[in-house]
């Protein structure tokens, strides 16, 4: 680093410390924009507790049309059996769960798992499970302890698998690896660093083959594969946008932009329309934006003597809330739902559409949310 970059990011650094002291000035520094068209309704969902769990990031229904289900940061994964029974344990991704006892314990996720995307098997009944320490997984529909099928891809080992989707048609399942270097305890410093060794694998049902489709992705994210199956997207959450990656057509193994979004995205769910549900994490803020574009300002955040909250709340500019926006098959944003005050619904993870509700889960809240459309 030349003189003239050390001084630079040591007068950030001194701007940052006395921004910290000021909360007004945070908050009108860094806040969030408003997005045109935006519905403020969010704050009217139906608040479902996790009871006893922590973060359930991802929402999957059976063939059945039972659940949702849901993976919880101590490592299990739930299923909901409506408000009377609650929810009950169906699976896990480790046997070794006898520290596994407290609801959010990051310490211990490398140990107990973080079960995050989940998709079912529409044929089998079987639940694929995205780990983000355990790789890629399944259980049966009876549940229990899942059996690992993917830990490595090309000789490197999966560091934090994050989501998945499943080609009911062809027997493959696209899925990401945020990160080969940052594991999910990590992920603030994956994207404040300008990490890009993201990446998008396939795993092939019969042959057992795996493939890198796409590599070099900044925080590799959800996953969703299109309707007709022409295309796959992956959410490239540092860079607050969706890349599309051609399986046919003229452009088969080409990959484009997609959607460039107002915030940093995190699950992508098809519904029943071909359309997408894309939740963000947080909208984009201007040092979002800066971090972004200039990796040495997000390194010299991570050398501030600051808690992970501290970071976080910069990064997001300090206002908790949730974002949901629903796109097109062409990436055109049709609809956008926020929860703008963070009344109810904050920092939500995926939004799963059924008959008429969205439920939305959130990787950093003790409950699911449901929003009648």
């Amino acid at each position: 680093m030349n003189t003239k970059l050390v001084l630079t990011t040591t007068a950030f650094v001194a701007i940052v410390s006395v921004i910290l002291s000021q909360t007004n000035t945070l908050h009108n520094l860094f806040a969030p924009p408003s997005i045109d068209g935006s519905k403020d309704q969010l704050h009217t969902c139906k608040i479902v507790h996790v009871t006893g769990a922590f973060g359930p990031e991802s929402l999957a229904f059976d063939p059945n049309g039972e659940g949702p289900y849901t993976g919880v940061a101590d490592g299990r994964v739930l299923k909901w059996r409506g408000d009377d029974l609650g929810w009950t344990d169906f699976a896990v991704t480790t046997s070794q769960r006898k520290e596994c006892v407290r609801p959010f314990a990051p310490e211990m996720e490398h140990l107990c798992g973080r079960p995050l995307g989940l998709r079912f098997d529409k044929k089998t009944g079987d639940l694929y499970i995205a780990d983000a320490y355990f790789g890629l997984l399944v259980v049966g529909p009876e549940g229990g302890l899942a059996t690992q099928l993917v830990t490595e891809a090309e000789g490197q080992p999966l560091c934090f698998t994050n989501d998945m989707d499943i080609d009911d048609h062809e027997d493959v399942i696209y899925f990401t690896d945020s990160s080969t270097v940052f594991q999910r305890r990590q992920f603030m410093g994956s994207i404040l660093s300008g990490d890009k060794t993201g990446r998008l694998l396939t795993y092939n049902k019969s042959t057992k083959e795996v493939k890198v489709l796409l590599r070099d992705l900044a925080f590799a994210n959800g996953v969703a594969l299109s309707k007709d199956r022409t295309f796959v997207l992956v959410a490239e959450t540092a860079t607050a946008r969706i890349l599309r990656y051609w399986l046919r057509g003229p452009n088969t193994g080409k990959v484009d932009v997609f959607a460039e979004l107002p915030g940093y995205p995190d699950n992508i769910r098809r519904n029943s329309n071909g359309e997408f549900w894309v939740a963000l994490h947080s909208k984009t803020t201007l040092l979002g934006k800066v971090v972004n574009f200039n990796s040495w300002v997000g390194k010299a955040l991570l050398k501030l003597p600051l808690s992970f909250k501290q970071v976080h709340s910069m990064l997001i500019g300090g206002k908790v809330h949730a974002t949901a926006i629903k796109l097109s098959e062409k990436g055109e944003v049709l609809q956008v739902l926020e929860d703008s005050e963070g009344k109810t619904m904050r920092f939500i993870s995926e939004i799963e559409e059924k008959d008429g509700k969205l439920w939305m889960g959130s990787v950093m809240m003790p409950f699911i949310g449901v929003h009648n459309l």
